[in-house]
């Protein structure tokens, strides 16, 4: 097993952790589809982001949203994750760049350290560091598919 920490934002109350000098993350167990909600020129320039889709539908924030598809590749601690789907929205007034969703840690083991301001994850032997994430869009709804590379 391979373990890795990162922290999180001791201003937050809710887990938002702190992926570099620049960018920060809610971690959302609840959310299926990752999130940027920052401004989608950073997510191009800084990022690389390529535009996949315009305007697709997702469930989240309330209800139905609206948000342009990207294809980025970004690294969490030691999890790459090459050529992941990301929906952009910044309709939302958020003090983070972008929502972390559950799916993109599937099978893995991690904890959230509210009390020491850490996020622990644990990628077990019969899984990669590389994490395949795809958005899929099926008669106008979005799925999710995450699997290790060694799967």
């Amino acid at each position: 097993m391979k373990q890795f920490t990162l922290r999180l934002d001791k201003k937050q109350q809710r887990p938002v952790v702190l992926l570099n000098d620049a960018l920060t993350a809610l971690l959302d167990t609840g959310a299926v589809i990752p999130v940027w909600t920052d401004a989608e020129k950073i997510l191009v320039n800084a990022l690389g982001g390529k535009l996949v889709k315009e305007k697709v539908p997702f469930t989240g924030f309330g209800g139905i949203a609206y948000g342009n598809l990207y294809q980025v590749t970004i690294q969490i601690g030691d999890l790459i994750f090459p050529s992941m789907h990301i929906v952009a929205n910044n309709e939302i007034n958020t003090s983070y760049n972008l929502i972390l969703s559950a799916t993109m840690f599937q099978n893995l083991i991690y904890e959230i350290d509210d009390k020491n301001h850490k996020f622990n994850v644990t990628i077990p032997d019969d899984e990669s560091y590389i994490r395949n994430l795809r958005i899929k869009d099926t008669n106008g709804r979005l799925h999710i598919l995450c699997h290790s590379a060694w799967q």
